[in-house]
């Protein structure tokens, strides 16, 4: 048996881009989260006003925010996972914003 411990390196460096990575799903992935769960709350059934909705859109925050984070490294580059994510977050809050508007109420 051949003692391979010293020629690994017991601690590789952590890629550039995992830290871009990890900052874009945690920053961008909370935007998204309250944007999809804000999206639930008002064209969800019985609107923002229904019994009981408003706890469970505030606990569906979660889920949704730990799902983004965890995707995230999917990405190949941390540009892309920027890029994706923003653009994602930009028309969630887009129709967000839409849903809330008189004009379609």
């Amino acid at each position: 048996m051949t003692d391979t411990s010293s020629t690994r390196n017991p601690q590789a460096p952590i890629r550039a881009d995992w830290w871009s990575k990890s900052v874009a799903g945690v920053v961008l992935g909370f935007a998204l989260a309250i944007a999809l769960s804000g999206l639930f709350a008002w064209i969800g059934p019985g609107g923002p006003a229904a019994v009981n909705k408003l706890q469970f859109v505030m606990w569906l925050v979660v889920p949704i925010w730990l799902g983004v984070v965890s995707l995230c490294f999917l990405f190949r580059s941390g540009r892309q996972a920027w890029l994706w994510l923003g653009g994602a977050t930009v028309l969630a809050h887009t129709a967000l914003l839409a849903a809330r508007s008189p004009l379609l109420n």
